[in-house]
């Protein structure tokens, strides 16, 4: 086993027009912000009852993600998997680069994101949203403190475990606040259910994992580095398994569901009759996101060809990009019980399945914040030594892959 060499990224054709394409979404993503200052949200697809649209759904994939991909570091810092190691930068970087990407889209979808100061120094203890503001401030130090206990020359063995223990658990609970903004909302009847967490723990494993495999693969492909065979199948395979559990949380919720008289209705609507979210969740979130991936990473050939991996990872950040639709605006559209157990009649859309099509300019926000996560990692790399210089086979230990 060869001594791991990471360099920074040279300054190729490739490597700044891959940024110059970022740099475009992002400025797309400034013009939506702009039009929707001035005339105001009147001109997206949000309404009264729909609030948290499109942007939304890319911001919270990018938080969880964030975390997902940090857990690629903590397999090799906290459980002692000696071949994850020499990746543990790039998963650093990449947490903190999704992460802002992620808060950057959901603090320009707020409508006006100057309020956000007032939240910085009046917090409301009893609400999970503030919670989150330190959560996700306090994730961004930490991992900025472990990413140098992994960077800096004569660190304290010590120190770096103690770094990575703190990480891996403030990811935790990251997510974990994160999937309980929809589980502590009891108003609405998609919500309200205390497995919320869990699945969305298991959402940030799979989600975090593909956006780590798409960004080490592009990466080496760009640059021309060794991305080695038998660690990316590795890789695959743990993304594989991630998948299924996510399936499963996705099943024994829905099963829970169906067995509360007060939300057989909405299991009833979401997975027989919910049109748009009918689609995305059977289509979109378990055939794209789930089944298909699963054949192509745990097939005994497929998963060990560069191409097939490239195309699960991305199957799987679709189906996660279609079961946060499912969950955070289907989960809007149906109408609130505000009565249980009362007939409620009004010309105020209730009882009413509520409308909402997302505008484009939502769609390039989402993307700019994206495109933004990818510029703030691409410029890390370019710039830290960030990246293994040459990651094949003989550079990674067999025995630690045997594991």
């Amino acid at each position: 086993m060869e001594r791991i060499v990471y360099r920074e990224l040279r300054s190729t054709p490739k490597v700044w027009g891959f940024m110059a394409l970022c740099a475009a979404f992002v400025g797309a993503a400034g013009i939506e912000v702009y039009y929707v200052e001035k005339y105001g949200s009147i001109v997206t697809g949000l309404n009264n009852q729909i609030v948290w649209g499109v942007p939304h759904v890319f911001a919270i994939f990018l938080i969880i993600a964030a975390s997902g991909a940090l857990n690629v570091s903590s397999i090799g810092s906290v459980f002692g998997k000696m071949a994850y190691k020499p990746v543990a930068r790039l998963a650093n970087l990449l947490a903190i680069s999704l992460l802002m990407g992620g808060l950057a889209v959901l603090v320009l979808d707020l409508g006006r994101p100057d309020r956000l100061i007032m939240a910085m120094y009046t917090y409301n203890f009893t609400s999970i949203f503030a919670w989150n503001i330190l959560l996700y401030s306090g994730f961004m130090g930490v991992v900025a403190v472990y990413l140098y206990t992994l960077m800096a020359r004569g660190v304290d063995p010590r120190a770096l475990k103690a770094a990575s223990l703190l990480a891996f658990v403030w990811r935790l609970a990251l997510t974990t606040g994160t999937g309980s903004i929809f589980g502590w909302l009891v108003a609405r009847t998609a919500y309200d259910s205390a497995i919320m967490a869990p699945m969305f723990i298991a959402m940030s494993f799979s989600f975090g994992m593909a956006m780590f495999m798409l960004v080490m693969i592009l990466t080496t492909s760009l640059t021309r580095r060794v991305y080695s065979p038998e660690l990316r199948t590795r890789q695959a395979r743990l993304l594989g398994v991630f998948v299924a559990a996510v399936l499963y949380f996705v099943i024994v919720h829905h099963l829970s569901n169906i067995y509360l008289a007060k939300k057989t209705a909405y299991e009833s609507w979401i997975l027989l009759n919910g049109g748009i979210y009918t689609w995305l969740f059977w289509g979109g979130q378990i055939l794209i996101g789930s089944i298909l991936p699963m054949i192509l990473l745990f097939h005994p050939r497929i998963d060990t060809k560069k191409g097939y991996v490239l195309l699960a990872a991305l199957l799987v950040v679709i189906g996660g990009f279609a079961q946060l639709y499912v969950i955070i605006v289907g989960g809007q559209a149906f109408p609130l019980d505000i009565f249980p157990g009362f007939e409620v009649s009004s010309s105020f859309s209730d009882g009413v399945i509520n409308e909402y099509t997302p505008s484009l300019g939502e769609f390039f926000l989402g993307l700019g914040g994206i495109a933004l996560a990818l510029m703030i990692a691409g410029l890390g790399m370019k710039f830290l030594r960030i990246v293994p210089d040459n990651l094949s086979d003989d550079n990674v230990d067999p025995a630690a892959l045997a594991d």
